[in-house]
């Protein structure tokens, strides 16, 4: 009789804090797969293989924007279908290779392809640790929840970026800075094999207790749509799902760009490698911590405004970025672009999630992500092509003034998602 109760799913964080920690956990692991790259292989681009060109550089991020979108969609599916579990072993399956790739690439190609492994890892194993816990803490503390989820990704990106920076310095771009990603990539196989138990049932059980909004918006959708129609809802037609997907693919962009352009920008200023890998663990380390505060606050405050306001401060971050010179203004801009990205970021899988019937969430998550990550391929390519042509301030200026439109269409198009569960329509309502 013991053994039934406790393996009954419950909601909320602090019934499931314990898995909910192992998956903040794991999520960190996540992240500083992607920090091994975020100093070392911009730099590995011109100064070990020395391609020709920014759009050529870039290619790396394209070909990870690429495979990370394309897998996100599936992983959706996948989780629905087979369960959380299976896909996040499966992700860090595909990420053991990935540090050995870059460690012992003899051409750039070897790069590009590790990025493609890298996607498709990172597209497996960060959805659904999204998507596991969405499923554990259930309406009430959703952007607490991704804010903590996202936070612990981002703050281990940027740490690691600053790492492999100093560890760039002291022993060479290769292959001390990925010993690292060895070690990720073993500690979150065996942690997730191991320890990680699956959540599909706390979805089931939160769409069986599912109550509807007391304004009776996007309730209609129902819970049985098929792949094609969650697809669309999500993408173009329902308003907030599409108008977080627009502002999602958006963000991105500019963090691709972020990516591959700005360590060349600083390279080219004279700044040391040291300081590079600073500047380039700035960015996301003010996103991942302040994801802390801004994920609850959108619990309380709600969702569209925080968006609408941090796509602005991103917008703001890169104008100064494009505009400015020398560290202390470098430094400035990326910590307005970390803390508009941390004001959008978990709110807008919040966002996701309160729109999203639980029965097709992890579709309608995987579509949100396809078209955010989709932002890398779209950012490296637009970039590179307006840095070749005008220069990398040029591709910068550009890029901050999408940003600040994507923010106008938020403010105009979404609606407020956030709601009281504790006011559903009454029964009978003809809403």
């Amino acid at each position: 009789m013991t053994a039934v109760h406790q393996d009954t799913p419950r909601l909320g964080l602090r019934a499931n804090v314990a898995q909910f920690s192992l998956l903040v956990g794991v999520n960190a692991l996540v992240g500083g797969m992607l920090g091994q790259e975020r100093t070392v292989v911009p730099l590995l681009a011109t100064e070990v293989f020395g391609v020709p060109g920014y759009t050529a550089a870039l290619t790396f991020i394209v070909a990870f924007g690429l495979a990370k979108a394309a897998t996100n969609y599936v992983a959706g599916t996948l989780s629905d279908r087979f369960g959380r579990k299976p896909v996040l072993v499966a992700g860090w399956l595909v990420a053991l290779p990935v540090p050995f790739l870059l460690i012992w690439a003899p051409s750039w190609g070897w790069v590009v392809f590790a990025n493609v492994l890298l996607g498709i890892s990172q597209g497996l194993t960060w959805s659904t640790t999204v998507v596991m816990k969405i499923d554990l803490v259930g309406p009430a503390r959703r952007g607490l929840a991704m804010g903590l989820n996202e936070a612990a990704g981002y703050a281990a990106v940027a740490l690691t970026a600053l790492a492999t920076g100093y560890l760039a310095a002291a022993h060479g771009l290769r292959p001390a800075p990925f010993y690292l990603g060895i070690a990720f990539a073993g500690l979150g196989l065996g942690i997730s094999t191991l320890f990680v138990r699956e959540t599909r049932e706390h979805a089931r059980l939160e769409a069986r207790s599912h109550v509807a909004r007391a304004d009776g918006r996007h309730d209609h959708l129902g819970d049985h749509l098929g792949n094609g129609e969650v697809f669309v809802q999500t993408s173009f037609k329902e308003p907030a799902l599409s108008s977080a997907s627009q502002a999602g693919l958006v963000n991105n962009l500019n963090d691709g760009l972020a990516w591959g352009l700005f360590p060349v920008l600083f390279l080219s200023a004279g700044l040391s490698i040291e300081r590079i890998g600073l500047l380039a663990a700035i960015y996301p380390l003010v996103w991942g911590v302040g994801q802390l505060v801004t994920g609850g606050l959108s619990d309380r405050w709600g969702r569209k405004w925080l968006i609408a306001t941090g796509m602005g401060v991103q917008a703001l971050g890169l104008a100064i970025m494009a505009t400015a010179e020398g560290f202390g203004w470098w430094a400035t801009a990326a910590v307005l672009l970390g803390a508009g990205t941390a004001m959008v970021y978990p709110t807008l899988l919040a966002a996701i999630g309160d729109v999203a019937h639980p029965a097709w969430r992890a579709r309608a998550v995987g579509t949100y992500r396809l078209w955010r990550d989709g932002g890398f391929a779209v950012g490296a390519v637009l970039a590179g092509i307006l840095a070749d042509l005008y220069g990398v301030r040029t591709a910068i200026g550009t890029v901050a003034a999408l940003t600040a439109l994507s923010g106008v269409v938020v403010a105009v198009r979404m609606y407020e998602t956030r709601h009281d569960p504790a006011h559903p329509v009454p029964t009978g309502d003809p809403r």
